[in-house]
């Protein structure tokens, strides 16, 4: 189809108007140049917006004539395609045109007032005057002739006579915005005018019912955001932000903290989430995000070209879904400490740390170095036991003394499994209970309730019903109902295990409060059900104890990954007390008793065992995740900051180097409120992939657009030019 991406931009305008809620007695139409044409994109006439598809948008010149082209629609163009032809022609600064019938504007046409300047707002986006145009009759040329006499004054908003109102902008979200400010401006200027002292203005009875009637809605809906909004976290300017150099680099074991300083307020977060979540959208402005598409396009030619190629051989042309990104992959070519760099030879602030294993930051030399050690005289793999096996189960125990035992395997997917597996084999019951919305990896079993809490087998395509019969989901928080799962539990024979991320789902998305695993703890005690910390996240990057020495809570079993191998590949094992640990030994030392099958050619090879080792050994060493942790504040406080200075409804907040920015709030949308998740999820998981690639453009790679880990290589000085990239995103934030 021909100009899709400008037909394209006439639909999500349409899609804006309406989730927003803006003002429109009628739909009026909607039109976008096309850039380096004489031509413009227009909605058809008398078509809803909420109906509104690519294929229907028309194509007209800049002298109104419809131009057909394949696409055969049989859809003609609005009637008032002349006018927006004649201000195009007039305007070359114009890119997009809202024509829509506003009540107060109308209000406004009858008396013959023109909006004078009421606010420096005013005058900045729509002019000195918001004129009214002479009437003539709809579609005319007439009309259209008037329209263009008015907007030669250069001003972007006009009061049709009998016909609403036209708001003009630079790119389509200016245009939406524009028309938005007018709806403000003439409902002050109306609400002005009807109760100025000495003077009664004659409005005909079914205007003022309308514009009025609109307006008490428009209180209602008004007065339930600003209730549901909150204060902004303050940082005043001269707070001195939290410092990761000042952390001491060398301590001995019995002074290692965690990377948590502080606990953060649950209470206040979820209220904060839950404030974004009932704001509309706020992405960056169209032409901001033109230029974020340019960068890509013209700076990252080589990653497009070889992530092109991988979608002939590759399915979705990646192997991990962290690697997915809009609008499309990067392919990277070096890592190193804070940094990466792509094909192309950008250079990025590395907030990804490859999904949060490299605490020590990307490709760590003194580790390397003595993996080579152990590779040239073993090589990677031998099939047969080696040291290095011991040497990882000894130093997990060193600093997690309630892993008792350890078995490795070749991922966090395959430890839940093994874990899994093992407390059904060793309770002899069946039942599992996971969290909604946590994410254990993508065994048959746990892919139930993923990313979504209530939404039980919505991504379990492929899994047959048997292998989640007796998986069971509770809400985030909930313990009310996971105590009511376990209660059920009992009557079909009881609970095996309950599993969580001990900081909430998706590595703390809806964090926990502070208490919350040790009331877990007691549930699970009070049913006979083991508990299963999933620490492949939290697994030493909490500090050395982990989030079980955190929060002071013992799992019965505990999954690792990620950091357990440092970055290098099995990144994943199980440990936990012996006597449970006991059932993945039967059959292979010839011992009766439950026979649990798990394994793999590659688990606890002597590279990533080795690996594992002496990563573990230098996070003690250097105190590696209390400076991640400190750098996790520091870079959190300043998020918070220019949150607070941009005005906007974005939460930041960490829980040590795990950071979160949420921009859209997605994540925290659950079938508690199918209709908004079904309404919302699109767009809003549309705009934390734009902000995500905004991020990239400017720098800086995150997990998403809403998490960073960060690691022992974020200095202050990275930290604060991370800020600095920030900062330039938010300028570009719509409205600001």
């Amino acid at each position: 189809m021909l100009y899709r991406t400008s037909r394209q931009h006439v639909v999500d305008m349409c899609r804006t108007m309406l989730e927003r809620g803006y003002l429109k007695a009628t739909e009026g139409n909607v039109s976008v140049r096309i850039p380096g044409r004489q031509l413009y994109a227009v909605t058809p006439s008398n078509y809803d917006y909420d109906r509104m598809r690519v294929e229907d948008i028309c194509v007209v010149d800049f002298q109104g004539k419809h131009v057909p082209d394949e696409s055969g629609t049989a859809l003609k163009p609005s009637i008032e395609c002349g006018m927006h032809a004649n201000i195009y022609r007039e305007r070359p600064d114009v890119n997009a045109i809202v024509h829509t019938h506003q009540p107060y504007a109308s209000a406004l046409a009858v008396l013959r007032k023109p909006i004078p300047a009421l606010s420096d707002e005013q005058v900045r986006f729509l002019g000195k005057e918001v004129a009214v145009v002479d009437y003539a009759p709809s579609g005319t040329g007439f009309l259209a002739k008037n329209v263009q006499k008015k907007v030669a004054s250069g001003d972007n908003a006009f009061i049709l006579a009998n016909h609403g109102i036209v708001a003009l902008g630079t790119d389509p979200d200016r245009a939406v915005f524009n028309m938005a400010l007018l709806e403000k401006v003439s409902i002050a200027y109306l609400m002005a005018l009807t109760t100025e002292s000495g003077k009664v203005y004659t409005i005909p009875s079914a205007i003022r019912e309308i514009a009025f009637g609109k307006l008490r809605s428009d209180e209602k809906r008004i007065a339930a955001q600003i209730t549901k909004a909150v204060e902004p976290v303050r940082v005043p300017v001269d707070e001195e932000l939290p410092s990761a150099d000042t952390v001491a680099t060398v301590v001995e074991p019995e002074e290692h903290g965690y990377a948590i300083s502080e606990y953060l307020d649950v209470d206040d977060t979820m209220r904060r989430l839950g404030a974004l979540v009932d704001q509309p959208v706020r992405g960056l402005r169209h032409d901001a995000m033109l230029d974020v598409l340019n960068y890509f396009e013209t700076k990252c030619g080589a990653s497009k070209e070889i992530t092109d190629r991988a979608k002939l051989r590759i399915p979705g042309g990646v192997q991990h879904n962290l690697a997915f990104n809009y609008p499309f992959p990067l392919a990277i070519d070096r890592a190193d400490g804070a940094y990466l760099t792509d094909r192309d030879g950008n250079t990025y602030i590395d907030f990804l740390q490859a999904g949060g294993p490299t605490i020590l930051g990307s490709n760590y030399a003194p580790v390397n170095e003595r993996v080579a050690e152990v590779i040239k005289a073993s090589g990677p793999v031998t099939g047969l036991f080696h040291e290095y096996e011991l040497k990882l189960a000894e130093i997990i125990n060193r600093y997690l003394p309630h892993v008792e035992m350890y078995r490795s395997l070749g991922s966090g997917t395959e430890a839940v499994m093994a874990a899994v597996r093992g407390a059904r084999a060793f309770t002899g019951r069946k039942m599992v209970i996971k969290v909604g919305g946590a994410y254990h990896g993508w065994s048959d079993t746990m892919v139930y309730g993923l990313r979504v809490p209530g939404s039980f087998r919505m991504n379990a395509k492929g899994i047959p019903f048997g292998a989640t019969a007796r998986t069971r989901e509770t809400f985030p928080h909930d313990l009310g109902t996971l105590k009511r799962k376990l209660i059920e539990n009992r009557l079909r024979g009881g609970t095996a295990a309950v599993i969580v991320e001990p900081v909430g789902p998706e590595s703390g998305t809806r964090p926990v409060p502070r208490d919350y695993n040790a009331k877990v703890r007691e549930l699970c005690d009070e049913f006979g059900a083991l508990l299963v910390f999933d620490e492949v996240v939290t697994g030493f990057r909490l500090g050395m104890g982990g989030a079980a020495g955190y929060f002071g809570v013992t799992p019965d079993l505990t999954v690792l990954g990620k950091a357990v191998s440092g970055g290098y590949p099995m990144a994943g094992g199980v440990g936990g007390r012996a006597d449970i640990m006991g059932v993945f030994g039967s059959g292979l030392d010839g011992k009766s008793g439950a026979h649990v099958q798990v394994g793999g050619t590659l688990s606890a090879n002597p590279l990533s065992c080795a690996a594992g080792y002496f990563a573990i050994e230098e996070m003690a060493r250097t105190n590696a995740p209390v400076i991640a942790g400190r750098a996790g504040d520091r870079l959190t406080r300043g998020l918070q900051r220019l949150i607070d200075r941009y005005g906007l409804p974005y939460v930041a907040y960490n829980q040590g180097s795990i950071v979160h920015l949420e921009c859209s709030g997605v994540m925290l949308l659950d079938m508690r409120s199918p209709i908004k998740l079904l309404k919302e999820n699109k767009a809003r998981k549309r705009l934390m992939e734009q902000m995500g690639a905004a991020y990239t453009a400017h720098g800086i790679i995150t997990l998403a657009g809403s998490r960073m880990y960060t690691s022992m290589a974020d200095t202050d000085e990275v930290i604060d030019d991370a800020l600095n990239r920030f900062d330039q995103v938010f300028a570009q934030v719509e409205g600001v």
